[in-house]
């Protein structure tokens, strides 16, 4: 199929909405647990509508449903942590944390699928720590928000890898749909626990209108229309491409934090040069891999 125009525009508008999650994720009330459980529970009924009318099985063995579910797991501590990240600290400290997904998929992929880790992949490893720590050593007020924005990025790339080798077994729509599922029963069930921890004296489970307006974007524009798209783009358009647009992501998000937020988002300057050298490091490293590639196989 050829790419056109519209399909880059198309990829780019893709990248912003997943930007924008960060940004309704401080704009909704309810604490963040209630609030994953809301968007996986919207997300599920979305994806197996769009299943239903693009004719997709929801057929999946006993094997497969298992490594699925636990998949979840990961999917819910990815979110949770992103959320709470974002709204102990901003949308720029927890989206920077988030940047680093790259990099542990760099680190982790060649453990899971025991490959080589290329010198290009621990120069980026390097690179990317030298930005965080220039982030944290002059004065930087949200250690924990960065943190949990880093964990954001770890549990991200470790979904991701294994949701690349599921996909040859069963279709992504499938995985998608039980992973939002798992994700959602595995809150309900640790919601009687939850109530217990320190600082939590009850649920909040009552979303305001606003809230429940923010919710249905972040699931329904974010996460399902979002996902289909991108699925169908990435039939005429690169692995390659579609990387490298998603690695602007965080940047995406920091300049509509920016515009949304106002002052509340404005940081000090090693704030700005650490997040300028994570951000370079992240959108480079698919551009160079791609020429190692490419050499290699000439």
């Amino acid at each position: 199929m050829i790419t056109t125009t519209r399909d880059y525009i198309h990829l780019h508008f893709l990248v912003f909405l997943w930007g924008f999650t960060a940004v309704l994720g401080k704009l909704i009330s309810i604490p963040s647990v209630e609030m994953v459980f809301y968007r996986t529970l919207l997300a599920a009924a979305g994806i197996g509508v769009a299943m239903l009318l693009l004719k997709k099985t929801f057929s999946i063995s006993s094997t497969l449903l298992t490594k699925v579910f636990a998949t979840s797991i990961i999917v819910a501590i990815h979110w949770i942590a992103f959320f709470v990240s974002g709204k102990i600290s901003n949308p720029s400290t927890s989206l920077v944390g988030f940047a680093t997904c790259s990099f542990w998929a760099a680190i982790l992929e060649p453990i899971i699928k025991r490959k080589k880790i290329s010198a290009i992949e621990i120069a980026l490893g390097v690179v990317v720590l030298i930005g965080l720590g220039i982030i944290l050593a002059f004065d930087f007020k949200h250690p924990l928000g960065l943190l949990l924005g880093v964990i954001s990025g770890l549990t991200a790339a470790w979904f991701s890898i294994i949701n690349s080798k599921l996909v040859h077994q069963v279709n992504a729509y499938t995985i998608t749909f039980y992973e939002m599922l798992g994700a959602c029963l595995l809150i309900l069930f640790f919601m009687p626990f939850y109530v217990k921890l320190p600082g939590v004296d009850q649920l909040n489970i009552i979303p305001t209108l606003s809230d429940w307006f923010y919710i249905s974007i972040m699931a329904w524009a974010c996460s399902v229309y979002a996902f289909t798209a991108s699925i169908n783009l990435s039939k005429r358009i690169s692995v390659f491409m579609i990387q490298l647009a998603l690695n602007l992501e965080p940047v995406y998000g920091i300049v509509l934090a920016l515009l949304v937020f106002g002052q509340q988002e404005v940081m000090n300057w090693p704030f700005y040069l650490g997040t300028t050298i994570v951000l370079s490091a992240v959108i480079i490293y698919p551009i160079l891999k791609n020429r190692t590639q490419t050499r290699a196989a000439q």
